[in-house]
């Protein structure tokens, strides 16, 4: 674990991811927050180009909660069988689709501890779905993020709550939007978990890694 970098060498850090990508924007496909919730979800210990495969096609047909518990769970799984512990998300979603339309009248509601309420969906999906659809700045923490925090010193921490914290406590303001999506693609496609691509990483210089692979 790399030792927490300091404000001005994070203010740099973020200023280069800013000036390569404005924007980042998640790789789920999703129509509406509904669909996002549900993708999130079945995005658990799977890819999200895998996600999209299965999703697709399923949300031409089932793009809300009532159309979900029409569709039903064995329809359901027809669709996303290629996707990793898929029965039990099967339940999930047609469970949390439950919720929605009988407690939320088919609304996602849009607070922390409500979406986790929500069978299937942990803190992290939270996150996820608080920062993409609603523009929160929520820090949802995967292995590309808890990687990239803790070799760099941008965010180290020893579990995901406390990366977490780290880039909630450590990262500039104007820079907390994006930032989740700004270290996990660069962790998916440079800090890479075997392999990093330290030759071309746009942080070669800042990064605390002792072990660069250049």
């Amino acid at each position: 674990m790399a030792k927490q970098l300091d404000y001005h060498t994070l203010r740099e850090i973020f200023t280069r991811f800013r000036d390569r990508d404005p924007e980042p924007k998640g790789e789920l496909e999703h129509v509406n927050v509904y669909t996002l919730v549900v993708a999130v979800a079945l995005s658990a210990q799977a890819t999200d180009v895998g996600v999209n495969k299965a999703t697709r096609e399923l949300f031409k047909i089932a793009d809300t909660p009532q159309k979900m518990l029409d569709l039903g769970e064995d329809r359901l799984i027809e669709h996303i069988k290629t996707i990793g512990l898929y029965r039990q998300k099967a339940k999930n979603v047609i469970k949390l689709s439950r919720i929605l339309v009988e407690d939320y009248g088919s609304e996602v509601p849009n607070s922390r501890a409500a979406l986790q309420s929500l069978p299937g969906v942990g803190r992290k999906t939270a996150n996820v779905v608080l920062n993409m659809w609603w523009q929160q700045p929520a820090q949802a923490v995967d292995t590309h993020i808890f990687r990239v925090g803790n070799r760099s010193g941008i965010a180290p921490g020893k579990d995901v709550d406390a990366v977490e914290r780290a880039v909630e406590d450590h990262t500039p303001a104007d820079f907390q939007l994006h930032a989740h999506h700004w270290l996990i693609l660069h962790g998916r496609y440079h800090c890479k978990a075997r392999k990093p691509l330290c030759g071309t990483c746009l942080i070669r210089d800042l990064c605390k890694f002792e072990d660069k692979n250049i």
